[in-house]
C-alpha cells in the first residue's frame, strides 16, 4: 500500500516546518519507506503499519496544536511492492530520461 498524507496544524501560525519536523522521528522509527514532499509525505508498507504511522503522526500533531486536519490518499494494489520508487522509475522509462529534481 502507498499512502500520501498531509497533516496541517490549525491555530499555530503560518510557519509549519517545526511542526512537520516533529513527525520525522515517528516516520524514521516506523521502518517503512517514505518520502517527504513539499506538500505531503508518501509512505509504503502493509495496511496496518501505514495506517498506524499516519495516526501516530496525527496524534503527535494533536498534542501541539488545538486543531489538526489530516488528509490521506491511498493507492492499494494487490501484490505490488517497491512502488514508492517504482512509480517514478516507470515515468522516467516512459520519458526515456531521468526526471530533474531541481
Amino acid at each position: 500500500m502507498l499512502a500520501s498524507f498531509s497533516i496541517v496544524p490549525i491555530g499555530v501560525g503560518e510557519e509549519l516546518k517545526g511542526f512537520v519536523a516533529q513527525l520525522m522521528p515517528i516516520l524514521e522509527k516506523s521502518g517503512l519507506d517514505f518520502k517527504l514532499g513539499a506538500m505531503q509525505t508518501t509512505v509504503e508498507g502493509d495496511e496496518r503499519s501505514v495506517m498506524d504511522v499516519i495516526m501516530a503522526c496525527h496524534r503527535r500533531m494533536k498534542e501541539v496544536a488545538p486543531r489538526v486536519l489530516t488528509s490521506i490518499t491511498i493507492d492499494d494494489r494487490t501484490g505490488a511492492s517497491g512502488r514508492l520508487e517504482g512509480k517514478v522509475r516507470d515515468v522516467e522509462t516512459e520519458l526515456k530520461r531521468e526526471i530533474s529534481h531541481e
